[in-house]
């Protein structure tokens, strides 16, 4: 193998890739990045398994070949390189990558390629397109729901449901729920539907631009595994085997007894400042609307021994007085995953989950449990 690419590429390329590099040391060479000329291009791989990227990066490709190499020690030394031409060649006899970029030389002790996992490459026909900024989006405002207790594996995922010329994201903790559904630029056969680890979406929504060019996306026939591909990049996740709760039953129905509106900056500015507070009194938030007042929203928190903040957010009521408690964090982070100007609060009363939705945007909500206040 002898390639040549620009230090800036290649930089890139590895910090994508690297996502992948396994850090538990399972197996030695998964703390490796494969090398492979490809097409013209150098192809880096990385996988821990679970999630798995390709990343190609534009190069000049005199003799064919592949490696692997130590990923942090190769990725931190390319880092520290000038910008400029850098020039890859592998000897084969020691395995051994000899890396140039004047005035600097290095040499990389390798493992071969073939002990390397193979990593499935996006096939021609894509299941179905999104743009990237749509993707992108939708993984922000849902993703972060998800729990991290692998106690119960389906809720550590998003419910990815396609049908027809819609996809739909959903995911849920004991606490919360967030679904978003957009347009698909390709239509569906049938309907699929595939529980995919909220930690690959991250990745997915770190990898993007946030431009208007498609992402293919693939199911794999057998459904135990998705790929999501740009021209650039791959990434191939394991898919989540089990039943997503059927999380339609915690929306509530019907019209709300109580329906503000209000700006998202004051709503996230109040909210953030309560919680330096909420944190010593179990995170709580109190809520008091009344339509009657001005300004008819008061967001407060209460610690008995560090003292109290109050807030009063302009707003548009419609419906009955009522005071409800959340978790601080639960409305933070709603909130600050979204973009819009404005949003709606949807309350049932004390003890009914509160939803949050996007003024305009029939495409999106958040369901959040209410805190009960102590007597």
């Amino acid at each position: 193998m002898k390639v040549t690419c620009l230090q800036e590429n290649l930089a890139r390329g590895l910090q994508i890739a690297g996502r992948a590099v396994s850090t538990r040391g399972s197996l030695p060479i998964l703390g490796n990045v494969l090398l492979r000329t490809e097409g013209g291009r150098l192809k880096l791989t990385a996988t821990n398994l679970e999630v798995g990227i390709n990343c190609w990066v534009p190069a000049k490709v005199d003799d064919e070949g592949a490696i692997t190499v130590p990923a942090k020690l190769f990725t931190d030394f390319v880092n520290s390189l000038p910008p400029g031409p850098t020039e890859l060649s592998l000897n084969v006899r020691t395995k051994t990558v000899h890396l140039r970029r004047d005035p600097y030389e290095a040499n990389f002790k390798g493992m071969d390629a073939e002990e390397f996992p193979i990593i499935p490459v996006a096939p021609e026909k894509p299941t179905t397109r999104v743009s990237k900024s749509t993707l992108r989006r939708m993984i922000g405002e849902v993703a972060f729901v998800a729990t991290t207790d692998d106690s119960r594996p389906v809720l550590t995922g998003v419910l990815t449901t396609l049908e027809g010329d819609r996809i739909t994201m959903a995911a849920a903790d004991p606490y919360r729920l967030s679904v978003r559904n957009a347009k698909l630029m390709d239509k569906v056969e049938g309907k699929l539907e595939v529980i995919i680890p909220a930690r690959s979406l991250q990745e997915v929504q770190r990898i993007l631009d946030d431009s208007d060019d498609p992402v293919d996306i693939f199911v794999t026939p057998n459904g135990s595994q998705v790929i999501f591909h740009t021209p650039e990049v791959d990434l191939v996740s394991r898919v989540i085997e089990g039943q997503f709760p059927n999380y339609r039953q915690v929306i509530p129905q019907g019209k709300p007894a109580t329906r503000l509106v209000a700006q998202r900056e004051e709503l996230l500015q109040a909210t953030r400042l309560a919680s330096l507070f909420a944190r010593d009194s179990a995170n709580m938030l109190r809520f008091q609307v009344n339509p009657a007042d001005h300004p008819p929203l008061v967001i407060s928190a209460n610690a008995a021994e560090v003292g109290d903040q109050t807030a009063k957010v302009e707003a548009t009521v419609e419906g009955q007085n009522t005071t409800i408690a959340f978790n601080s964090r639960f409305i933070y982070d709603a909130l600050g995953s979204l973009t819009a100007s404005e949003v709606a609060l949807e309350l049932g009363g004390p003890l009914a989950p509160g939803v949050i939705k996007i003024v305009g945007d029939a495409d999106y909500l958040h369901v959040v449990m209410p805190l009960r206040i102590p007597a």
